[in-house]
């Protein structure tokens, strides 16, 4: 594992394929208590004169609950040989298990925020603002249809206070 810190300028990777095709792992809590989740919905931009990403979290979700109690988080993004681990992130719960041994990732300890030595990309964040998406607000009534359950994200977004890549 060598991760080397970047500007998140000099990533080279398209950032809706990393989300939206190759997906990522939300990551919150801190060393010994954390959990971490896949996701293909979230982005990166500049927002309030910082460089931003954003993620959406349903509350059902057991990452949820430790996004509310810590300050930071971490995206990780996988080069395709992992997907087996994502898909495996995606569909157990860690409320039920250990998915983190059973997916055969290794969870690096860095600072206060956890992320996985087998990451191409990681980014920690510190959490500067929330809001529960308000299914009132849709203006495309089709978006409805994603949500049958009417378990409504809620979206954070986070300064990328780190961008490290790993020179796999």
């Amino acid at each position: 594992m060598e991760f080397r810190e970047i500007i998140p300028e000099r990533v080279k990777d398209n950032p809706f394929a990393l989300i939206g095709k190759d997906w990522m792992l939300i990551t919150a809590g801190v060393p010994g208590k954390f959990n971490t989740m896949t996701a293909s919905w979230g982005g990166l931009g500049v927002l309030w004169e910082r460089k931003v990403a954003f993620c959406f979290i349903r509350p059902t979700r057991y990452t949820y609950e430790f996004m509310e109690c810590t300050p930071r988080f971490t995206l990780s993004f996988f080069p395709e040989k992992h997907r087996a681990a994502l898909t495996f992130c995606g569909s157990h719960s860690g409320r039920d298990r250990d998915k983190i041994k059973e997916s055969g990732l290794t969870p690096v300890e860095h600072a206060d925020v956890l992320y996985f030595s087998e990451a191409k990309v990681v980014l920690v964040c510190r959490k500067l603002y929330f809001q529960d998406i308000d299914p009132d607000r849709f203006l495309d009534k089709e978006i409805h249809t994603l949500y049958p359950q009417k378990d409504y994200h809620r979206m954070y977004v986070g300064e990328i206070e780190q961008c490290l890549i790993n020179e796999i």
